[in-house]
């Protein structure tokens, strides 16, 4: 527990510490993409194989990018002279924040990175030390490098190297700024033409920030620059350099107040407390200020809005709204420029990048979004002028903008040229499920199908919808009030309504309540269940409402399961739904996919302990659902027994199961008993059964009992990061899905899709 008289600042270093030194020090490792088990790989990896992409390499340069990770591989350096609010700590010293940076180029952008810390402060000696790096990367980051060296290196790196050299400190910071004024001029009616800009601090950030709004269209003539020697102004000698001299005006004003008057924009990237609340009095009406000094900006919010309640404020701190972050934009700044292998980072690419991110910020919001910020939900406007770092859109709009920019302006040397592939494989990072589930989602939106939602009101649902509407993969029909549907829709800034972008059945009333209630009890009325409790089940069971609007015919598939369990959720679809014909029973079939691909998991939820009869119709069902995907299954029948290892009464049911598939299935891949090491690695297949019939690794499990194939399925979900798309029912007389309550929206969405199609004919299945 947190010491409460301890100084938060201690707790933090304390914890901060902790972390960095825990399990293993630092934040990175190296780590392997190609197999090294055996000699055939050492001889690929190394000598004597090695030569041949060394030749093909010698032979054309631009083959680095097909045989070596050069294509996506950044720099992240530094010398250490202006580490965060620290100082010039020196290269050691910064490396920690030099990893957190590769860290985030990783996490958010799938960039690799190599952090280099160089101990070198004379201009000329560390431009040659990067330049002669140059083949060993695809861009450069320079970070925490003081002013006015860091014009100096930027300027000689962009002169001698063919590889986008992105100084973050100016250029990320201008990207994140120029989208807030864009946005924020726009919410206050004006135009960047006619703003008056005030700037406070004239270091490399605010002069990258002045640059980037006058490519935006912003009037040098309209922007007045201070530092700690005052107005920046023509004649003016000290602490003057060739790059604020640009901004300075013909003017005999000398203070931040006296040129504050009338401003539009207060931009601060100086010292905490420069802009007093009487100077915020005297700006224009529906003024702009970004405060962004750290960890204390230039003026509190609180502050500012206690003078007038009119301001649009941004900060860079987190525990305020509109937080100016790079983060918002670096890694998919060089996502879009390594992706078209771009010889430098141009001002049109820039630009790109902040059309994208005040764009995005104009966009609905994800439930990721509003997880990140505890619940609550921001729509375009004064407290939310630009994304949350936490919107995993960023990268699909700023990647994709910055390399369509590098194409138009001339700097691609290998432009994209098929964009639905490349936002496919964007999406792919973003949606782990995006690869696997491409054919189910193409296949839905070819036969548009009513899917009904027995939680309509829960927010996942709601925001799930709207994805479905928008990409065309459903009609989805929501089980919830009205009144409370609009609401939430409005409070979560969704612009789907009920009744006008979705149909609606409203459980307290409803005109079809007594059709719904005969339907019931003529379907359940002979197992226990009285006309009054039927009444009643059909005003408060929102997953009877689903299951009866399917039997009717009025919707095409059902999924439910947000609240209560999951067994009081399938005895209500077997009652009014009931069982495909010829199945014994249900069975469920669970998608794992992980950094080692897509895992299909039988059955686990629904079998206890099943018979081989069972398992063969659990495994044929499963090897179905497969085969929609686009996906051979290859089914592995699990065990403790290893093809005759053991003769017990769960080996030998796994036995009898595989001799009716191989009977009644000659053409699915299905072998077993076998233990999970020898379905998943080939080798050891091959070691116990060198002609078994798959003719690869298994990617449909099957187990012998419920416990078996519950605990594996948390197990590897835990312990790989692995997404789960699922439970998929099987089974049922039309299609039905009980999802869990920890889905996620765009779970959700997958799992829409996957009802969709289950509600299409399938002729070719029995």
């Amino acid at each position: 527990m947190t010491d409460p008289k301890k100084p938060a600042t201690r707790d933090l270093d304390e914890n901060a510490l902790y972390y960095h030194q825990f399990p293993r020090p630092g934040k990175l490792e190296i780590q392997a993409i190609k197999p090294l088990g055996n000699q055939r790989d050492l001889a690929l990896a190394y000598s004597p194989g090695v030569a041949a992409p060394c030749l093909e390499i010698a032979k054309n340069p631009e083959k680095a990018a097909d045989y070596t990770g050069r294509g996506n591989l950044v720099a992240v350096i530094s010398n250490g002279t202006a580490v965060l609010g620290l100082g010039a700590i020196g290269p050691l010293a910064s490396k920690p924040v030099m990893e957190g940076k590769a860290v985030l180029f990783k996490k958010f952008a799938g960039v690799d990175v190599f952090d280099i810390e160089v101990d070198e402060r004379d201009v000329e000696r560390f431009v040659d030390a990067v330049t002669a790096l140059e083949p060993t990367f695809g861009g450069i980051n320079l970070e925490d490098i003081k002013a006015p060296e860091c014009f100096m290196i930027e300027n000689k790196l962009r002169e001698r190297m063919s590889i986008p050299v992105f100084h973050d400190d100016q250029h990320g910071t201008a990207i994140i700024v120029a989208a807030a004024v864009r946005n924020g001029l726009e919410l206050a009616g004006k135009r960047v033409e006619d703003a008056k800009i005030v700037a406070s601090g004239a270091g490399a950030a605010a002069l990258a920030c002045l640059n980037l709004l006058v490519s935006l269209g912003a009037k040098r003539e309209n922007i007045w620059v201070t530092d700690i020697e005052g107005v920046v102004y023509e004649g003016r000698e000290s602490l003057m350099d060739e790059w604020k001299s640009v901004f300075a005006q013909k003017t005999d004003k000398r203070t931040l107040d006296d040129v504050i008057g009338e401003a539009d924009v207060f931009m601060g990237l100086s010292a905490a407390g420069v802009l007093k609340p009487e100077m915020v009095a005297k700006m224009a009406a529906k003024p702009l200020i970004l405060a962004l000094a750290n960890p204390n900006p230039e003026i509190m919010p609180e502050d500012a809005l206690a003078v007038r309640d009119d301001v649009v404020m941004c900060t860079g701190r987190s525990d305020y709204p509109n937080q100016v972050n790079n983060v918002l934009c670096f890694p998919y700044m060089f996502r879009g420029a390594l992706d078209v292998g771009a010889t430098t980072i141009n001002e049109e690419m820039k630009l790109a990048a902040v059309e994208a991110i005040a764009g995005l910020a104009r966009e609905e919001p994800t439930d990721v979004v509003a997880k990140a910020y505890g619940g609550v939900t921001h729509t375009f406007g004064p407290n939310y002028l630009i994304p949350s770092p936490f919107d995993n859109r960023l990268i699909l709009r700023i990647a994709p903008a910055v390399a369509k920019a590098a194409m138009d302006s001339g700097v691609a040397t290998r432009p994209i040229e098929d964009f639905d592939a490349y936002m496919d494989k964007l999406n792919r990072f973003v949606f782990r499920s995006g690869l696997v589930m491409k054919p189910i989602i193409q296949q839905a939106k070819m036969d548009k199908k009513r899917v009904i939602y027995s939680d309509g009101e829960d927010e996942r649902v709601l925001r799930a919808a709207q994805v479905v509407i928008e990409e065309g993969l459903a009609t989805p029909i929501l089980i919830g009030r009205p009144n409370v549907l609009k609401t939430r829709c409005e409070r979560f800034g969704l612009k789907i309504r009920p009744g006008v972008d979705f149909e609606c059945i409203n459980p307290e009333d409803d005109p079809r309540y007594r059709e719904y209630v005969d339907t019931l009890f003529s379907l359940v009325g002979r197992l226990g269940v009285t006309p009054e409790a039927a009444r009643t089940m059909v005003r408060t069971n929102n997953t009877v409402i689903a299951a009866i609007a399917v039997h009717r015919g009025e919707a095409d598939a059902m999924i439910t399961g947000l609240e209560g369990r999951f067994d009081k959720h399938l005895r209500d679809i077997s009652n009014i739904l009931g069982r495909k014909e010829g199945v014994a029973d249900f069975s469920t079939l669970s998608l794992l996919i992980n950094s080692k691909g897509a895992f299909f998991l039988a059955d686990t939820y629904v079998s206890e302990c099943p018979c081989a009869e069972e398992i063969k119709q659990i495994t044929k069902a499963a090897a179905q659902q497969i085969q929609r995907f686009g996906i051979t299954p290859r089914a592995a029948l699990l065990s403790h027994s290893n093809f005759g290892s053991r003769d017990t009464v769960t080996a030998r049911k796994m036995r009898d199961a595989l001799e009716m598939l191989w009977k009644e299935c000659p053409d699915l891949e299905v072998d077993g008993e076998m233990h999970g090491d020898a379905a998943l690695r080939e080798e050891v297949l091959k070691r116990y059964m060198p002609h078994s019939r798959l003719s690869g690794p298994a990617n449909l499990l099957v187990f012998p009992t419920l416990d078996a194939s519950n605990i594996a399925l948390n197990l590897i979900k835990a312990m790989t990061d692995a997404l789960h798309v699922g439970p998929i029912l099987l089974g049922t007389a039309k299609p039905a899905h009980i999802i869990t309550p920890s889905i996620t929206s765009r779970g959700i969405v997958n799992m829409t899709a996957l009802s969709a199609v289950d509600a299409q004919p399938h002729p070719d299945e029995d």
